[in-house]
């Protein structure tokens, strides 16, 4: 990773306010503020759904920079789920490719950076589930099986209709739960 990047991450986190954080992909660093409490409460929800199928030795986890040194990306998702022993540490990232999914409850002020931004980097970073749920639009979308840099697999349901999850979780994300923006 480009030591400058480093640096300059280093010095936001010093003295950014704690709502605010902060990823990279490639040359651009993407700073957020905290989200809306619908955005929490949805993800709470879809968090709730996920633990009631989360496989054993596997912790969720919601603060936890994802990091690719190979391809130059750190990613902040709002929702994933790594081994227990790989948080066992004091370092401020784990590497991506021991995460089993990563969850967006997508940005109503940046949609762009998890439609885009992060569907080009997450299969990159070997991400093998990405499931967006965005409540502007009233979907859910799951991606899977990433290959060549992209996912192979897309599912879209409307808010009210379910979304097969895959194993390791296995189970069906009930929809009808979440609220719109």
């Amino acid at each position: 990773m480009n030591p400058d990047h480093l640096a300059l991450i280093g010095e936001f986190r010093r003295f950014a306010p704690s709502n605010f954080k902060i990823e990279f992909s490639g040359d651009v660093i993407i700073v957020q503020v905290s989200p809306p409490a619908i955005h929490e409460r949805n993800l709470s929800v879809v968090r709730r759904q996920f633990e009631a199928h989360a496989p054993a030795g596997y912790l969720s986890t919601g603060n936890m920079d994802l990091a690719s040194p190979q391809v130059a990306k750190v990613r902040n998702p709002d929702l994933t789920y790594l081994p227990e022993d790989a948080m066992a540490s004091t370092a401020n990232s784990v590497p991506a490719e021991l995460a089993l999914i990563a969850v967006e409850i997508v940005s109503p002020s940046n949609p762009e950076n998890d439609w885009v931004g992060k569907l080009r980097d997450y299969p990159v970073m070997q991400i093998p589930l990405y499931l967006l749920v965005d409540a502007s639009q009233k979907t859910v979308t799951l991606f899977r099986e990433p290959e060549g840099g992209r996912y192979r697999m897309r599912e879209d349901a409307a808010f009210g209709e379910t979304v097969h999850i895959p194993e390791p979780f296995g189970f069906t994300l009930d929809t009808a739960v979440l609220l719109p923006y």
